[in-house]
């Protein structure tokens, strides 16, 4: 593992981030929430989220991929279940959540989820962001993980054609995972997910880590 290979890949996956019973304790907390349909974008505003947070950025194989002055900025649960199950088709992630809306030309896409504005910033903004989806169950090819595109993340911001073009030309990675581990990659990295079929739960805190100072008047609206 290297950050050279991160770089090249836009993503990287660690086994063994977190302890079976760090993720037990998780799950209850989980289990406490109201969460009304396959998830919630608003866990980072939680102590034991943030908690998590900072034990993902202070991992000794995670710090150095997400570099020094990095910060937590959203964290999203996605929870498939026999009653919730979906699947999410190619795409990349381009929205970030902001504290309010700014007069800037480069900006685009403005839109109020769960009450917290987000915005669509250019490619640069979003280039220099890493998620962490951190698993709490074991996720095997069969209960729906991601199936990234490698380098894709490369290209800037795709339209339709470009992605359909990549997809044709590029063999996807499906990045099963084990309990309490964590896959990184980059916002921009084609990436998609299936929909459960062996049963069982597939639950994942999908956190957010980005520079503590935004470009064009923008302010996160959370920061851990």
């Amino acid at each position: 593992m290297s950050t050279e290979h991160f770089t090249e890949l836009g993503y990287e996956l660690i086994a063994n981030v977190i302890p079976s019973a760090a993720c037990d304790v998780a799950l209850e907390n989980v289990s406490q929430l109201a969460v009304a349909k396959a998830g919630s974008r608003s866990l980072l505003q939680l102590p034991w989220c943030q908690r998590l947070a900072e034990t993902l950025r202070s991992h000794v194989k995670i710090a150095p991929l997400l570099g020094a002055s990095t910060t937590a900025v959203q964290c999203t649960l996605f929870e498939k279940s026999a009653e919730k199950n979906w699947g999410v088709s190619v795409h990349q992630d381009i929205g970030i959540p902001v504290r309010a809306r700014v007069d800037a030309t480069e900006c685009s896409g403005w839109a109020v989820k769960e009450g917290v504005l987000h915005t669509q910033p250019p490619a640069a903004v979003l280039e220099s962001l890493v998620a962490i989806r951190l698993h709490l169950d074991a996720c095997p090819a069969d209960a729906g993980p991601l199936r990234v595109i490698p380098r894709s993340h490369c290209s800037g911001r795709l339209n339709d054609g470009e992605i359909e073009r990549l997809r044709e030309t590029t063999a996807e990675v499906v990045c099963a995972a084990d309990r309490g581990a964590a896959l990184l990659m980059r916002p921009l990295l084609l990436h998609a997910s299936t929909r459960i079929h062996g049963g069982g739960n597939r639950r994942v805190l999908h956190f957010l880590f980005g520079p503590p100072h935004l470009p064009f008047g923008l302010h996160w609206h959370t920061t851990v």
